[in-house]
């Protein structure tokens, strides 16, 4: 093993640190740190939540994008007006 191999950080699931029982669905500022900006889901190795709290974000995004409070998908901006790339 090399001397400068090192472990990678352990992340701690914010939602056991504070004792959070219910995440709901209507706290859109805390849904949208666990969704990309693209609109996906984060997946618990990036977001670092345990399994329970991963599926209960997954399950208060999907509720928060049935209510309109957060989008299924932000569209892409981009240069390209067709798929040839002329504008």
């Amino acid at each position: 093993m090399s001397e400068y191999a090192r472990k990678p950080k352990r992340r701690y699931c914010a939602f056991c640190k504070d004792k959070v029982e219910y995440i709901d669905y209507k706290d859109i500022n805390m849904l949208r740190k666990y969704t990309t900006d693209r609109g996906k889901i984060k997946p618990r190795r990036v977001s670092g939540n345990c399994a329970q709290h991963q599926h209960q974000v997954a399950t208060a995004v999907k509720r928060a994008r049935e209510m309109a409070l957060i989008p299924y998908a932000v569209p892409v901006v981009s240069g390209k007006v067709d798929g040839k790339g002329r504008r």
